[in-house]
C-alpha cells in the first residue's frame, strides 16, 4: 500500500510539472485551476506551443486495440499495425498526438477495472511525455441498457427506455451519478450518454430502447437529469444525436437515414431534449449521420452540415461546448464523400472533435494538408482545440490526470450502487396485460418454473445469457426453476421440444425479443399456451412486441427494455411478487393489424 500510494504521488507530481510547464497554471493538489479569460489566454499559449501537427492531433479521438497503453497483447498488436500502422496506445499517441481515445469491449479495453485504470493512466502517461504534454479525454458509450463497455463487476443499470418507464428525475440522475463516479475512478473522462433521440418510430433500429420516450417534455426532463448526474460525478457528459435520430427506419451505421419532418415538427419533436441538454451546461453533444432536408436543402449528412451545426446548434441553441462526431466509420458519414473528404468537411461544418475515422493516417493527413493549403485556417482549428482544453480543465485533467486502483476498489461495484441499481430497476419494470390474472406467482402454486425464449449477446460482454439469468433469479426467490433457450427465431423442432419440457411445469416464463408478424417466437407462445400451463412473456428490448402476440393466449406480459442482469433480476422480482410492477409506458404501443390505432398509449401499465 505504501509503494501504490508513493507511485501516485510520484504521477500525480508528474503530470502537475507537466501542466504547469506547458500552460502556466501552478498545478496545486486541491485548489482550484482559475477559470474564464484568465484560463483561456493560458490554454492559447499552450495552443501556441503546439506543432501544426499536434493541433491537428487534438481535434481526433482513436480507437486502439490492446488491455495496456505499452504492452498488448500480441492479436492486438497485429491488429493496431493493420488498422492504425502502430503498435500500441502509447505508440498511436506519440505518432498522431491524438486529444482522445476511446474505449470499446471489442478492442479488448475493458476487461476489468483494474486493468482499466491501467490503461487510462498509461495513457495519460503518454500525453504527458508528448513535446508539449496535454492529458487525453478518454471516452466510451456506457449508455447502460442494450449499450455497455464496461461490464461487471462495475454497477450496471437499467437503459435510457426503462428509466423512461420508471418516470422518475431523480431515478435517473442517480443513475447518471453512479455511473459517472464509477466511470471517474476508471479514469474513464467523457461518456457518451445520454441518448437525447426522441424514440417516435417504433420501426428505428438503431435507436429503440437507447431513447428515453417519445414524449419530448419527457425526454428533455431526463435527459437534463442524467446531464447533472454525470458532469455532477466528474465525467464529461455528451447529448447524441444531433440534430435527432429518433424517427429513422434506417441504421446510420450501415446507411444514410433521413428524417422527413418539416423545421416545425423538428423544433416541436426532436428539438426539446437538445436544448434541455444545454440548458443543463452539457460538456459535449454528438452529431447524427442523418439527413434533414428541412433543415439542410444540401441533404448532406447533419455531422457535414454548417447549418445545421453551425447554424442551428451553435448559433440558435447558443451552444459553445464541444461537438464531437459520432463515429466516422459509419456508412452513414462516409456514403456521399470519401473518407479523406469527411473530416475536412465535419471541421468546416463546426464540430470539434473527430471520432474514430476508418483509416487514422488519412484522415489525420487530410485535415493536416487542408490546413496548410489554407481551405481549414490555423484559426479554425484552435478554436475547437481551445473548446477541448476547456473541457480537459474543467475535468480537472490538468491538475491530475491520473486514478488509482485503492479508487476503483472505493467506488467501481458498491454494494450501495448495485443495491441503488436494483431499486431503481424494480420501478421500471411494466405489466401490460394480465388477462390471466396469474401475477404474482406463488411457490405455493406455481413453483416449478420452466424458462425458455431469446438469448442475444450480452450488452457488455459480461452478463449471463437471459434465460439463464432469469432462471438463476427465480431459484434465488425459491423457485424451482430450469432454462430452455429456443432463440430469437425457433425452429418447428425447438418449438416442439419446449412444449415437451413444459409438461407437468406450474408455469412458463417467455423471453421475447423483437417479435414481428413472422416472427416464429409468436408460434412458440401460442403453443406453450396451448399445453394449459400458464404463459408469462417479457419483452426484453422493445416493448412492442406484445402488439404481435395478441391471441396467442398469455396470462401476463411484461417489458423490461434490457437483458442486462439488473432489469432481467428485477422482472423477476416483478413476477414473483416480490416488488409490485411500476413502470409505465414511455412511448405508444400500435396495433399490429392497423398501425395506424394505439393498442396501449404513453402512461400505460397495470398493477396487481
Amino acid at each position: 500500500m505504501h509503494h501504490r500510494t508513493s507511485r501516485r504521488t510520484l504521477l500525480t507530481a508528474t503530470a502537475a510539472t507537466a501542466a504547469a510547464a506547458a500552460t502556466g497554471v501552478v498545478a496545486v493538489p486541491g485548489a482550484a485551476q482559475a477559470s474564464g479569460a484568465s484560463s483561456d489566454n493560458r490554454l492559447k499559449r499552450l495552443i501556441a506551443r503546439m506543432s501544426l501537427e499536434e493541433k491537428v492531433g487534438q481535434l481526433f479521438v482513436m480507437r486502439v486495440y490492446g488491455h495496456s497503453a505499452t504492452a498488448p497483447d500480441q492479436a492486438d498488436i497485429d491488429a493496431n499495425l493493420d488498422e492504425i500502422g502502430v503498435r500500441s496506445a502509447a505508440e498511436l499517441i506519440s505518432r498522431y498526438h491524438v486529444g482522445g481515445i476511446i474505449y470499446f469491449t471489442w478492442a479488448h479495453n475493458t476487461r476489468d477495472p483494474h486493468q482499466i485504470a491501467d490503461l487510462s493512466n498509461g495513457i495519460q502517461r503518454a500525453g504527458l511525455a508528448q513535446p508539449t504534454p496535454v492529458p487525453l479525454l478518454v471516452s466510451t458509450d456506457q449508455e447502460h441498457g442494450i449499450v455497455c463497455r464496461v461490464g461487471e463487476p462495475a454497477t450496471l443499470l437499467p437503459g435510457a427506455m426503462a428509466l423512461g418507464a420508471g418516470g422518475s428525475r431523480s431515478d435517473t440522475r442517480e443513475a447518471a451519478r453512479i455511473a459517472g463516479a464509477e466511470l471517474a475512478a476508471l479514469g474513464i473522462n467523457q461518456n457518451y450518454a445520454p441518448d437525447a433521440d426522441v424514440n417516435v418510430n417504433p420501426a428505428n433500429p438503431v435507436i429503440g430502447v437507447r431513447s428515453f420516450g417519445s414524449d419530448p417534455q419527457s425526454v428533455a426532463g431526463l435527459v437534463a437529469a442524467q446531464v447533472k448526474g454525470y458532469q455532477g460525478a466528474g465525467v464529461a457528459s455528451t447529448a447524441k444525436h444531433f440534430p435527432g435520430h429518433g424517427d429513422t427506419s434506417t441504421d446510420s451505421h450501415t446507411g444514410l437515414p433521413a428524417i422527413l419532418h418539416t423545421r416545425e415538427q423538428w423544433a416541436e419533436l426532436d428539438a426539446p431534449p437538445f436544448r434541455a441538454a444545454v440548458a443543463a451546461g452539457i460538456d459535449s453533444i454528438m452529431t447524427a449521420h442523418i439527413v434533414v432536408p428541412a433543415l439542410d436543402p444540401s441533404e448532406d449528412p447533419a455531422t457535414l452540415s454548417r447549418p445545421i451545426l453551425t447554424g442551428i446548434l451553435r448559433e440558435e441553441l447558443g451552444y459553445d461546448g464541444v461537438v464531437v462526431t459520432d463515429s466516422l466509420g459509419m456508412e452513414g458519414v462516409r456514403t456521399k464523400y470519401g473518407d479523406e473528404r469527411v473530416p475536412v468537411l465535419a471541421l468546416q461544418a463546426g464540430v470539434d472533435q473527430l471520432l474514430n475515422p476508418p483509416d487514422l493516417s488519412v484522415a489525420w493527413n487530410a485535415v493536416l494538408k487542408a490546413v496548410k493549403s489554407g481551405e481549414i485556417t490555423v484559426a479554425r482549428i484552435e478554436e475547437s482545440i481551445l473548446r477541448i482544453l476547456r473541457l480537459k480543465t474543467k475535468l480537472g485533467l490538468f491538475r491530475d490526470p491520473y486514478v488509482t486502483r485503492r479508487g476503483v476498489d472505493r467506488t467501481v461495484g458498491t454494494k450501495e450502487h448495485l443495491a441503488t441499481a436494483d431499486r431503481v430497476a424494480e420501478r421500471t419494470t411494466t405489466l401490460l396485460d394480465h388477462p390471466g390474472r396469474l401475477l404474482p406467482l406463488s411457490r405455493r402454486t406455481h413453483r416449478n418454473v420452466l424458462v425458455v425464449g431469446a438469448d442475444p449477446a450480452s450488452p457488455s460482454g459480461t452478463t449471463g445469457p437471459p434465460t439463464t439469468t432469469l432462471t438463476e433469479a427465480f431459484r434465488e426467490l425459491g423457485f424451482t426453476a430450469s432454462a430452455l433457450p429456443t432463440g430469437t427465431a425457433p425452429s418447428q423442432a425447438t418449438i416442439d421440444q419446449a412444449v415437451a419440457a413444459a409438461a407437468g411445469r406450474d408455469a412458463v416464463v417467455v423471453a421475447t425479443y423483437n417479435v414481428t408478424a413472422t416472427s416464429s417466437q409468436r408460434a412458440l407462445v401460442g403453443a406453450l399456451a396451448a399445453t394449459g400451463v400458464p404463459v408469462v412473456t417479457l419483452a426484453i428490448r422493445n416493448p412492442y412486441d406484445i402488439a404481435h402476440l395478441a391471441g396467442t393466449g398469455y396470462a401476463a406480459s411484461l417489458a423490461a427494455y434490457s437483458w442486462t442482469d439488473v432489469e432481467l433480476r428485477a422482472a423477476v422480482r416483478v413476477i414473483a411478487g416480490r416488488a409490485r410492477p411500476r413502470g409505465r409506458l414511455p412511448v405508444p404501443v400500435q396495433r399490429a393489424d392497423a398501425p395506424a390505432q394505439t393498442l396501449y398509449p404513453v402512461g400505460h401499465g397495470l398493477s396487481y
